[in-house]
């Protein structure tokens, strides 16, 4: 199980806490919540402080096959980002456009029920474009 599926539990009873907390007590909770929130700034900043000042991690023994894993890996990274940004902007850009034709079908359909076939065409060409996006990704990961 993915460790971010587990604390869904805490940030939905977070959210349902704050909730109460701002229609029980508007003023002071209110300043509770900008406190509690700076605090996890706080820690999130010395956190990051503490990232970027640390040293390199350093191996105690280093042997070949590590060392030719460690030199081969560095462009499959990149291939993998720009598999997942292609997935991620041809689904946006598919869930834009099933929207904007989907919606122009519908009202279209109501006026006019014989052109069912040809505005499901144009919602499938839109749906389309998600699937291109998928394609790429499998060529670019085909090449990390």
């Amino acid at each position: 199980m993915n460790i971010w599926l587990g604390t869904i539990p805490a940030f939905l009873l977070a959210t349902i806490g704050a909730v109460v907390l701002m229609r029980r007590k508007r003023r002071s909770g209110l300043t509770l919540l900008v406190v509690i929130n700076a605090a996890i700034m706080a820690g999130a900043l010395a956190l990051v402080a503490a990232a970027l000042t640390a040293g390199p991690a350093t191996a105690a023994t280093v042997t070949a096959a590590t060392a030719t894993a460690a030199t081969t890996t560095g462009s499959g990274g990149s291939a993998l980002i720009a598999a997942a940004i292609a997935v991620a902007g041809s689904s946006l850009g598919a869930s834009f456009a099933v929207a904007y034709t989907g919606s122009a079908a519908l009202a279209a359909m109501s006026e006019r029920p014989e052109i069912f076939g040809r505005a499901m065409v144009v919602v499938g060409l839109a749906e389309g474009i998600a699937i291109y996006g998928l394609i790429i990704a499998i060529i670019l990961i085909g090449q990390a």
